[in-house]
């Protein structure tokens, strides 16, 4: 019997991920939704009997999304895929009803394991007796527009444009990549002070230096920082992370990692380093083992404390010379005042050698 299932997933890229992660022989009809609210949209009308559910969406989340099957009662296993692997994560999902999580990127004898455990499917299901030629998986007139943009996203064709062009082609891998990074350093600071990190959405963009300008100085406002960077360089690959650390999250910060000396300047510098050892270690290493390479990161540069926005940017900018990939994370702990801002930045010569890779990863999971 065909089993309607549901990959509700903001990312076109990660659906495509998901759809090839999925047990070749089952029998199924998948729909596609972007967003929390698409999705409920899907399951109310009986075509998500099974949800494959990302934490991390625009308009609703996640947690909204089970939210709503808890409180509407409606018929739908979900298992939940994330690149949010903190502990609370997890529980928190399975405590709304979520079957199990999954972390990203997921991977099929995972999937099958999760499937036969709780009894979704059999093991003659998924194995039939008769090897059937290959078919694509069946999906209603609705949602063939959407599984085609799945299964054959514009964003993945190979391009002959390179440099700041491809931003157009790539913009939902990067995005995507960046989640995935985004959640293992969330999940190692949460470790570390006991906490909650909520997660936004990655932000990527190409920006020229008066842009990049501009979106520095979006995120601190009017509020006084300390910043630290650290250059990083791959095989065809480099750049230079920037962390912007809030000061007046400094007080909360000590408490939950329990500093016993005086929070001075020279403690606060402290807390700033590990904070940024963690943040900006993690994030690089989730990048480089997806894109399967390696990065060697430069010693973390202190360019202010207790600064401006505008001194920073002198101090940070001042050796791009032309268009940048930016990929902007905003970090926060639940309940606390604290707050700091990870920027990735890409020379623009180093596109190419990203895409490529990209592309290696696509084609690689289609054979």
């Amino acid at each position: 019997m065909t089993i309607p299932i549901l990959i509700c997933d903001d990312s076109k890229f990660a659906q495509k991920q998901m759809v090839r992660a999925l047990p070749e022989n089952w029998d199924v009809q998948i729909s596609y939704a972007n967003d929390g609210v698409e999705g409920l949209d899907v399951i109310r009308k009986g075509l998500g009997n099974i949800v494959f559910l990302d934490l991390n969406m625009p308009n609703m989340d996640g947690y909204g999304v089970l939210e709503a099957i808890q409180i509407e009662d409606l018929p739908a296993l979900v298992i939940v895929v994330s690149g949010d692997i903190q502990p609370q994560a997890y529980t928190r999902v399975t405590q709304m009803g979520a079957l199990d999580f999954i972390k990203k990127p997921s991977n099929r004898e995972e999937i099958r394991d999760i499937l036969l455990r709780y009894g979704v499917v059999t093991e003659q299901e998924l194995s039939p007796s008769v090897e059937l030629p290959q078919e694509q998986p069946k999906a209603s007139e609705e949602d063939k527009t959407s599984q085609d943009e799945a299964s054959e996203p514009k964003s993945v064709k190979k391009s002959s444009r390179s440099g700041a062009d491809d931003i157009i082609d790539y913009r939902d891998q990067y995005q995507e990549i960046a989640n995935v990074a985004m959640g293992r350093a969330g999940d190692l600071l949460a470790r570390m002070l006991g906490a909650f990190v909520v997660l936004p959405i990655p932000n990527v963009n190409i920006l020229a230096i008066s842009e990049l300008h501009m979106a520095l100085t979006a995120v601190a406002e009017d509020d006084s920082i300390s910043a630290v960077c650290q250059g990083y360089i791959g095989a065809g690959i480099n750049g230079e992370a920037l962390l912007l650390f809030h000061d007046s999250s400094f007080e909360d910060l000590a408490q939950l990692m329990r500093y016993e000396g005086d929070l001075d300047d020279a403690g606060q510098l402290e807390v700033l380093m590990d904070v940024a050892n963690i943040l900006i270690g993690a994030c690089l290493k989730g990048i480089a083992d997806q894109l399967d390479m390696h990065f060697s990161q430069g010693h973390p540069v202190v360019l202010g404390q207790h600064t401006n926005i505008n001194e920073l940017i002198e101090a940070s900018t001042r050796q791009w010379k032309s268009k940048t990939l930016a990929i902007e994370i905003n970090y926060a702990i639940e309940n606390h005042n604290i707050k700091c801002d990870l920027l990735l930045l890409f020379t623009e010569d180093s596109l190419p050698t990203i895409n490529n890779k990209l592309i290696y990863i696509i084609e690689g999971s289609d054979a």
